[in-house]
């Protein structure tokens, strides 16, 4: 997540869920980011000032009646240089003083006073969230444009079982990037594969490729911090599913294929940057093989070609989605990539050359060339970096082709 040249105003509120705050912090940090941290008196006694202070390298506002915030009227000041102001944990006694405009503490104060985008992040027992008090407040909030993340089911603290839950801080991090970055892909729904697929040769054994997913995951991240909804049917890989993204898990190319299918119809990108095999055992073994002397000949089937079943069925048709195939070459990049861009008709090929120097699988750098009918672009950076640029090259195209109503 990038907060760079960012600073987010973190107000922390009461409850229990306080010391995820601290996470918070630092992942916004983290980001290169700025924060400031304000806390109600009720939050202090959760969770030190002097954590806060460390974490984000600045002072921490939690009394207006402070010698320093008097000097410089701190609350104004924060609200002012402000780009985001997040309110974690939002209590419920905290969301009923906001909607009511009180500015009886540091952090009411800093929410009256900013001009800047506000994201709430409710935390509170079962039978609080849902009292009629509560949801009438938060309409009213996001009625006048204010935000809300969360609140996650699962256990509280009291032991009650059921909505309440602060949200992860990794996803309230995600949803304040989202309200600060570029929002290009808001109502875009966006079909990403990921990773490699294994074929079983028998119940132990199977044929395979060296993929990470970590390509994929980028693209769908990224556009899902961009706005999109993102689908990632991803292949067996060791990555942490997106946060804001739907992952649909599988491990064949059978398997990938009707994952795909399932998701296809409404999308208006699909980007296949999995690693299919192109081959299958043609009888998997039920049982594992043993070893026998002398040489054994394993037989192999095609897989169902993904991007090319979806360039049939969708390329040249009046408002088609875009395509984006990846491929991974030895020898002859560019024009083996020319040769997929027409024969899977599509939309952009991403080509790399497997084993260059900060490329390909397992690396978090890539090197790529992006190969339309038009043109031909080098990028090379991060593996984020590089779906951003794969994004930025696909939005005029998206754009043109499915105008938003």
């Amino acid at each position: 997540m990038d907060f760079r040249n960012r600073t987010v105003v973190v107000c922390v509120g009461g409850g229990i869920a306080a010391y995820k705050a601290c996470d918070l912090t630092r992942l916004i940090v983290k980001g290169n980011g700025k924060v400031r941290v304000a806390m109600t008196p009720a939050a202090t006694r959760f969770v030190a000032p002097l954590t806060f202070q460390a974490l984000s390298g600045a002072p921490v506002l939690t009394d207006l009646f402070e010698p320093a915030a008097d000097l410089t009227y701190g609350h104004l000041e924060m609200a002012r240089v402000a780009d985001l102001v997040v309110v974690a944990p939002a209590t419920a006694d905290l969301i009923a003083r906001i909607r009511a405009g009180m500015a009886d503490d540091a952090v009411t104060t800093a929410v009256l006073a900013a001009t800047c985008p506000v994201l709430l992040a409710p935390a509170m027992n079962t039978r609080m969230w849902r009292n009629v008090a509560t949801q009438e407040n938060l309409a009213a909030l996001r009625a006048r444009g204010m935000h809300v993340v969360g609140p996650a089911a699962g256990l509280l603290a009291d032991g009650d079982v059921g909505e309440g839950r602060l949200a992860e801080p990794q996803e309230i991090a995600l949803a304040a990037a989202r309200l600060l970055g570029r929002q290009d892909l808001a109502g875009r729904k966006v079909l990403v594969t990921a990773g490699p697929t294994r074929e079983p040769i028998d119940p132990v054994r199977f044929v395979s490729n060296p993929s990470s997913g970590k390509m994929g995951y980028a693209v769908a991240r990224v556009a899902a911090r961009r706005g999109a909804q993102v689908t990632l049917v991803s292949g067996p890989t060791a990555l942490e599913d997106p946060s804001g993204v739907e992952v649909v898990r599988v491990e064949t190319a059978e398997e990938m294929a009707r994952a795909v299918e399932s998701a296809q119809a409404e999308m208006d990108l699909f980007v296949g940057a999995a690693a299919v095999s192109d081959y299958r055992p043609a009888a998997p073994a039920a049982h594992k093989l043993k070893k026998k002397p002398g040489e054994e000949t394993l037989v192999l089937a095609r897989t169902p070609d993904i991007l090319a079943g979806l360039g049939a069925r969708h390329a040249g048709r009046p408002g088609a989605p875009v395509l984006v195939g990846f491929a991974a070459e030895t020898e002859e990049v560019i024009a083996r990539a020319r040769e997929k861009l027409k024969g899977k008709r599509c939309d952009l090929v991403v080509a790399n050359k497997v084993g260059a120097p900060g490329a390909g699988f397992g690396g978090d750098t890539n090197r790529v060339a992006l190969v339309s009918a038009a043109e031909l672009a080098e990028i090379e950076g991060t593996k984020d970096k590089v779906a951003e640029a794969i994004l930025d090259w696909i939005l005029p195209v998206l754009d043109a082709r499915r105008p938003r109503g």
